[in-house]
């Protein structure tokens, strides 16, 4: 009986020693043998971003429970579905839309700061059916803002790349605004 309790015990021990040496953390990377070659394309498109009027593009979904001079303060939730046109005209050619969120992140009610998730999404041209997806920081102080692109379908496959942004027109009163885009994108 004492055998039996001796040959338990060093199995016990064994398991016990032995189990950390295979739990730990693996990881292995492996290069892929690819034949695609990587690709670049630049676009370049408007954004109209309208909060005003009948048929808005974007809406308020959710607001911080605190008192704040403004409708755009910190902490508001914006749903977006805003029209992207050739040029910077409303009636100017439709391309696609930019469906997402932003949330507005600046404490400083003088400048208007969002952290944006939108998915670029292309409808017509060259382009139709493929997207791109955009999450960013983007604040009202920079004149050009820097956008992260880290993803895309379609043409946009596993696209990263970033756009350049700024103001083509602003209504403070409204808070309705036109972006001029300017996109670089690395695809397969």
């Amino acid at each position: 009986m004492k055998k039996e309790h001796n040959i338990f015990a060093l199995a016990m021990i064994f398991c016990l020693a032995i189990a950390p040496v295979y739990g730990q953390y693996y990881s292995k990377t492996v290069m892929r043998a690819t034949l695609r070659a990587e690709k670049m394309t630049r676009l370049h498109f408007f954004l109209h971003d309208t909060v005003s009027g009948e048929n808005p593009s974007a809406v308020v979904i959710a607001r911080p429970n605190i008192t704040q001079p403004s409708s755009f303060g910190f902490g508001t939730l914006f749903a977006i579905n805003d029209p992207l046109t050739v040029g910077p005209a409303p009636t100017s050619t439709l391309i696609g839309n930019a469906q997402g969120l932003y949330v507005s992140s600046s404490r400083d009610p003088a400048v208007f700061t969002t952290v944006m998730y939108a998915d670029f999404a292309f409808t017509s041209g060259r382009f139709n059916g493929s997207s791109f997806s955009l999450i960013s920081r983007s604040s009202s102080s920079d004149a050009i803002r820097e956008l992260a692109i880290v993803g895309g379908r379609g043409a946009f496959r596993m696209a990263q790349g970033f756009a350049l942004t700024q103001i083509n027109f602003a209504n403070m009163t409204t808070g309705d605004v036109i972006l001029e885009y300017n996109v670089t994108l690395y695809h397969y």
